[in-house]
């Protein structure tokens, strides 16, 4: 008989880009798959590629109960029908959710993998600080089963859990992100009169859209020929939201180029001069692993998760979280050294080839399964 495999996380956006080629992979493997997520817009291709998907209506944003309280009973009536031998669920609301409901629905594998710590830890709001106090020992409780794995993306992370007494000292955890395809996002040769700044996230404040924004205005008024481009779209559920309004009077003002959200990165990220994210934390940026595989020279934070990447002086820069003048610099630095910026994308580019291509990272995800079904 097959084995039972099922995805829990909020977005079906963010399964198709982070864990479809690991999902298709695993179904080749002969598992039967089944994926629960919110269905928005990627819900076709979700299904196109052959995968089952079971919507959820649930929210990513705090301070909604009852919404959060229907949305656990559906995950338990899929677990409790399904009956899963593994379930993995990926990022800080899913394992949450869904390690409430494992128990009862019997299910008696489970990875998670967690993309970051987000607001809840990442954050000194008072709002933060007091789920902190609700989210520590529930999360302590849900990691610490003998039938639970867990996936941190940078050694931050682990190192936080470990010393919020969220994970014993010895716990065994695995860092990896979603890897990336080597062969679409690829090095091209371009030849850009005026050099181009990619930013592409989510337009939140806390990727640092702002400083990069001051960045633009400081680079500029020194007569630098340059355009800044934002790349993603507003995302209003997360507290740190940039309203549309304000990317469009940012654009009108022609201080930078918001271009929203865009399907074609591969080629985006391919035809720019730079890649650049000021975050102020990450798990580990797929973004910035699809901009060494195409050669591109990364100038980000001294922040967890982009310091994986970005190795200073190796394939990028980086600057002081929160830090505009600095970000500027280092721009102005590597636009002004074509040869530098040039041999860091080289390097960037050996460094996915030999830790993160997808092929790499969905071999190992799979080997992971095996043991934990052992």
């Amino acid at each position: 008989m097959k084995r039972k495999l099922l995805y829990l996380m909020t977005e079906d956006w963010f399964f198709v880009a982070h864990c479809l080629p690991l999902a298709c992979a695993a179904q080749s493997a002969g598992y039967e798959v089944k994926v629960i997520a919110r269905e928005n817009q990627h819900g076709d291709i979700i299904r196109k590629a052959g995968l089952d998907l079971v919507a959820v209506d649930f929210s990513r944003s705090h301070g909604r109960p009852w919404q959060d309280l229907l949305a656990i009973i559906s995950i338990y009536k899929v677990y409790r029908q399904f009956k899963p031998d593994l379930v993995h669920h990926i990022a800080l609301k899913p394992v949450l959710f869904g390690g409430l409901v494992v128990t009862l629905a019997r299910v008696p594998v489970i990875i998670n993998t967690l993309t970051g710590l987000g607001f809840v830890f990442s954050s000194q709001q008072k709002k933060a600080k007091f789920l902190r106090l609700f989210i520590s020992p529930l999360l302590k409780w849900l990691l610490g089963r003998k039938n639970a794995w867990l996936n941190v993306e940078n050694p931050d992370d682990d190192l936080t859990l470990k010393n919020a007494g969220i994970l014993r000292s010895d716990y065994p955890t695995i860092i990896r992100g979603s890897g990336v395809d080597e062969k679409q996002f690829a090095p091209i040769e371009n030849d850009n009169e005026v050099p181009i700044i990619i930013l592409a996230a989510r337009m939140l404040w806390d990727k640092g859209v702002g400083e990069f924004v001051e960045a633009a205005k400081i680079l500029k008024a020194s007569d630098r020929e340059v355009r800044f481009v934002l790349v993603g779209d507003s995302d209003s559920e997360n507290p740190a939201c940039i309203s549309q309004q304000t990317l469009s009077e940012w654009q009108s003002s022609g201080i930078i180029e918001w271009w929203g959200q865009r399907d074609n990165m591969p080629e985006i990220l391919a035809n720019s001069t730079l890649v650049c994210l000021p975050s102020y934390r990450e798990g580990l940026p797929k973004v910035l692993i699809e901009a060494a595989a195409c050669g591109k020279a990364i100038v980000t934070t001294d922040a967890p998760g982009c310091r994986v990447i970005v190795q200073h002086g190796i394939n990028g820069l980086l600057v002081p979280i929160k830090d505009a003048k600095a970000l500027a610099e280092a721009i102005e630095k590597l636009l002004s050294d074509n040869n530098l910026r040039e041999e860091m994308g080289r390097r960037g580019r050996k460094i996915v080839e030999q830790k993160y291509t997808a092929e790499k990272v969905i071999n190992e995800t799979l080997e992971l399964y095996q043991r934990a079904l052992k």
